[in-house]
């Protein structure tokens, strides 16, 4: 009996013994592969050679009963006769335009030709007009018509007023003195009118227009000089 318990005993101590040489030898091997995960060209040559791993996956087959039923086959009825078949209508479009023809409109008469417009007869040209002769102007210093001086007036001889008097003497065609007016004063009054006393009574003689006497306006300056 004793010589059997230690044949199991020693049974027992040998397979521990086993057990614990591979868990030591397994965590070796943990040390070891962690140490060269930290070395990174431990590491980098290490993912490059795993494989990759694919699988296909195979579609499951259709079970029998999942196919579908095959329908009956209906048969077609016979198509109607083309005789009773309605015609079909042709119908032009709504947009369509719509041409309409007009009756041609007949042939114009001929027009007839137009009378030559008839020139107007030209009114003889009337000679060109004499040009009227030159006018004569009045005189008035004719030795035969005696008109006399004026009059020195007394006061402007004793206020020494002296000065020339421009009149200005509208002569009819008989030669008289129509109109007399001052066309420039001497600066007195008194000579201005002594002037005008003396020329209204004098006779002219009347301007001429070719062999014809006629009106016209002439100019008669009259001096009122004192002797020393």
């Amino acid at each position: 009996m004793q010589a059997t318990f230690e044949r199991g005993t020693h049974r027992t101590t040998t397979r521990a013994d086993k057990v614990a040489g591979v868990a030591v030898a397994v965590l070796l091997h943990v040390v070891v592969i962690f140490m060269l995960l930290q070395y990174a060209p431990t590491r980098t040559a290490l993912t490059n050679a795993i494989p990759l791993m694919v699988s296909l996956i195979t579609p499951e087959a259709p079970k029998p009963d999942a196919l579908p039923k095959p329908q009956p086959v209906k048969r077609l009825s016979q198509p109607a006769s083309r005789a009773a078949l309605p015609q079909p209508v042709l119908a032009a479009p709504s947009d369509a335009p719509t041409t309409t023809v007009a009756p041609q409109a007949p042939p114009a008469p001929p027009a007839e030709p137009t009378p030559a417009p008839v020139a107007a007869a030209t009114p003889p040209v009337a000679p060109p007009a004499a040009a009227p002769a030159p006018v004569t102007p009045p005189s008035f210093n004719a030795a035969y018509l005696n008109n006399p001086a004026p009059a020195y007036p007394t006061i402007s001889r004793r206020q020494g007023q002296q000065g020339k008097v421009v009149l200005r003497v509208f002569v009819n065609a008989g030669g008289a003195a129509d109109k007399v007016e001052v066309r420039t004063s001497s600066g007195h009054a008194t000579l201005d009118r002594a002037a005008l006393d003396a020329v209204r009574s004098w006779r002219f003689v009347p301007a001429r227009q070719g062999d014809l006497p006629v009106a016209a306006w002439v100019l008669v300056p009259i001096t009122f000089t004192l002797e020393g």
